[in-house]
Parts: C-alpha cells; sequence; structure tokens
C-alpha cells in the first residue's frame, strides 16, 4: 500500500528599502497556511471557481498565526495588487511591492488574498516590527511549497 503524507510550507521574504533604495531591513520568516487556505487549494482541484489569489495585505496586529483566522488582525492601509504569481513544479510565490506611502507603520503581519477586500485569505504571517516610513518601498515574497513524503 503507497501511503502518501502532503506538506504545505510557506515561506516569506521581506525587504524594506530607504527612499534612496538601500536596503533597511531584512527578513526570512515561515507563514502558516490557514484552513480557508486548504479550502481553497482543494476547491481549486475540485474544479470549482473561486478567484485566484490577486492581493497582498500588510497589518499591525501581533496575534499569533492561527489555522482559523480569515483576515489580517489590524490591516494597515488597503490591499495591494499582487505584482506576480509564479507557478513551478511544486511551489507558487507570490511577489508583492509596497510604495512609498502604502502600508506605512509599524508592520507586523502579512497575508495573501484572493480580492482587494473581503474575499479568502490563503495565507498569513506574524512577525517583529517593520517599521515602514512614508517614504519606504517594501517587498514582500510568498512562498508555498508542497512535498509528499
Amino acid at each position: 500500500m503507497i501511503n502518501d503524507t502532503l506538506k504545505l510550507r510557506g515561506d516569506v521574504s521581506i525587504k524594506l528599502y530607504d527612499k534612496d533604495g538601500k536596503i533597511k531591513d531584512q527578513r526570512e520568516i515561515t507563514n502558516l497556511v490557514v484552513s480557508s487556505g486548504l479550502a481553497f487549494i482543494c476547491s481549486r482541484m475540485a474544479g470549482t471557481s473561486p478567484a485566484v489569489m490577486t492581493h497582498m495585505g500588510v497589518g499591525s496586529g501581533t496575534t499569533s498565526a492561527a489555522a482559523g483566522q480569515t483576515a489580517l488582525v489590524s490591516q494597515l492601509g488597503s490591499r495591494e495588487a499582487l505584482d506576480s504569481t509564479n507557478a513551478s513544479a511544486n511551489t507558487i510565490v507570490f511577489v508583492c511591492s509596497l510604495e512609498a506611502g502604502d502600508g506605512t507603520g509599524a508592520v507586523t503581519e502579512s497575508g495573501i488574498f484572493n480580492a482587494a477586500s473581503s474575499g479568502t485569505m490563503l495565507a498569513r504571517v506574524v512577525f517583529p516590527v517593520v517599521n515602514k516610513q512614508a517614504d519606504d518601498t517594501m517587498s514582500i515574497t510568498h512562498t508555498i511549497t508542497l512535498t509528499a513524503s
């Protein structure tokens, strides 16, 4: 009998740049694919048609990531459209840039969504504060990897 175990792993890379384009802060963090994200993945495999992931949000919430969460705890500003989504082999990579004035403040959480508001949250990550000033830019990359063992 063949017995496969599927595992999802989420990794996040954050880069904060000053107004001159110099890196001020850089982080590598593991994130959580939440229950609504798992349901979303299964529904897409079944052929149903929820919208694909299109936006990223950042916030100042510090509540630990938990499977039952469906939104950020304290979103800063509006969600940003993803710059790119690339799927290959067993990974999908979501990239988003927050320009000067977007998501300004004490950023401590990020999530991937399939809508500019409401919608389904795929994954959420909480991290030590990244202080994004009004003239800073930030690049966030969420990578979701599916492995079988």
